[in-house]
Order: structure tokens, then C-alpha cells, then sequence
């Protein structure tokens, strides 16, 4: 299996894409780390982990606290070894014209995702320089390539999360640690969902998945197998790339 003996760190891992991502790799034999700010979340995944006959911690962890997150990377290392990074953890903020967006709301979104994508890749690289290997897979997302109307601070920090990527990307290679991100369109997870009334989210959901070619909007796992399709041994010849996951929706 793509995993066997590899450890994977997943943050974001208690729902959404990092939940598919931790339990996708996990039935392709790998040990996973699921850590989450929300520690309950982190533990139903390692509990599905673990119901499948899987191997699998949970942490709390707040991708934004850079000393917890070495930490907990760190001691992972030297528990059971480290292969593959996933930083997954984000969020988002309400449709709202850049200059009605808040500075609060702006931080937040920086400090999460392109701050804990930081914090996350600052942790591991030395661990993988140290032993030549490694793979890193940061979530960015599609607002990052084409921009996304109504979200300028979350386009900014994917933005950011992919012209990152590619910067490590490019210092890594020579240490045998690659560095990919994955660029989704419009996924089904808590993220996007919300708050929202189930009928709203409904016909919200039919009027979006008529724009992608594929017709239908995305789902966890769709994304989850790019992800590990670019941490595994399959992708050794590709670095520094952002791969679109989109249904069709940037080509139409």
C-alpha cells in the first residue's frame, strides 16, 4: 500500500478534506496524526481510524500557536518517525466586499491559513532535511489562482499558501523533501456549509453545481485523493506544483 511504515501528520484533520485525507491514508497503511483545534473532532477520526483496524493519535492543536505545533511535530518524529505533512487546517469568512471586511476577520484568516501553513512547514523541514525525505501537501484552494469575489482575505491567504509552496518547493528539492498543494473549487464540508438552513444549503447547492462541468459540486474525498496521490511515492517526480480539483469549474 501507498503508505505502509509512513507516518502522516494531518492538520484540519477532524473534518471535511482532512478527515477524508487522514482515513484515506490510514486504509493505505500509513500511522496518522489527526490534530484539530477541536479535540473532539480530532478523536471521532482517530476513532474511525481505529473501528477500521487503523493506527491513529489525535491532538488538539491550534495550527496558529507555532511553539505547540513544533511540539506536537516534534515528538511525533520521534515516536514513530515523520514522512508526510498535511496542512489542511483553515477557514473562511462571509461574502463581503473587501473594504467591509473587517481587520479582525482578516487576521484570523491569515493567521490560520497562511500562518499555521508556515508553522506546520517550519516544524517538519528540519526533520526532513535530516533525513532526506519527506513530502509536504498544503490545502490551498482555487480563490487562490482566479480570486474569489466577495472573499479577498481568504483569496489572499491561498494566494499566498500557493506561491509559498512553490518557494519551498524549489529550496527543498535538493534535500529530497517535496513540497505540492492541492487547489480545490467548491467542496461540501463544514467549511462551506456552515451555519446554513438545510433547505437554503439545498438550493444553494443545485444553483453552484450547475457551473462545474461535472455537475455537482465537490466532495471530501475527491480532494483527499489528490492529496494523497502528491504526499505518495507516486508523485516522486513532482514538486512544487498547485493542482487544481475543480470539477471543470476553472476551464468553463
Amino acid at each position: 500500500m501507498r503508505f505502509d511504515d509512513k507516518t502522516v501528520f494531518v492538520t484540519g484533520g477532524g473534518s471535511g478534506i482532512g478527515r477524508a485525507t487522514a482515513i484515506g491514508c490510514a486504509e493505505e497503511g500509513a500511522a496518522v496524526v489527526v490534530a484539530d483545534v477541536d479535540r473532539d473532532a480530532a478523536e471521532g477520526t482517530a476513532t474511525a481510524i481505529e473501528a477500521a483496524d487503523g493506527e491513529a493519535t489525535a491532538r488538539e492543536l491550534d495550527v496558529r500557536d507555532a511553539e505547540a505545533l513544533t511540539e506536537a511535530i516534534d515528538a511525533t518524529a520521534e515516536e514513530s518517525g515523520l514522512d508526510v505533512l498535511i496542512n489542511n487546517a483553515g477557514v473562511s469568512h462571509p461574502r463581503s466586499d473587501m473594504e467591509d471586511i473587517e481587520g479582525e476577520t482578516r487576521d484570523r484568516v491569515i493567521d490560520i491559513n497562511t500562518k499555521g501553513v508556515w508553522n506546520g512547514c517550519r516544524a517538519a523541514i528540519p526533520q526532513f532535511k535530516a533525513q532526506g525525505s519527506g513530502a509536504i501537501v498544503n490545502t490551498a484552494s482555487l480563490a487562490g489562482l482566479i480570486g474569489m469575489p466577495g472573499g479577498a482575505a481568504y483569496s489572499l491567504s491561498k494566494g499566498a499558501v500557493v506561491n509559498f509552496t512553490r518557494a519551498i518547493a524549489a529550496e527543498l528539492g535538493s534535500h529530497g523533501v517535496r513540497a505540492n498543494a492541492v487547489c480545490p473549487g467548491v467542496v461540501e464540508t463544514p467549511l462551506v456549509t456552515g451555519d446554513r438552513d438545510p433547505e437554503e444549503w439545498e438550493g444553494l447547492r443545485d444553483r453552484m453545481a450547475g457551473e462545474y462541468p461535472l455537475g455537482r459540486l465537490g466532495r471530501p474525498e475527491d480532494v483527499a485523493n489528490a492529496i494523497r496521490f502528491l504526499a505518495s511515492e507516486e508523485a516522486a517526480w513532482i514538486t512544487g506544483h498547485a493542482l487544481v480539483v475543480d470539477g471543470g469549474y476553472s476551464c468553463s
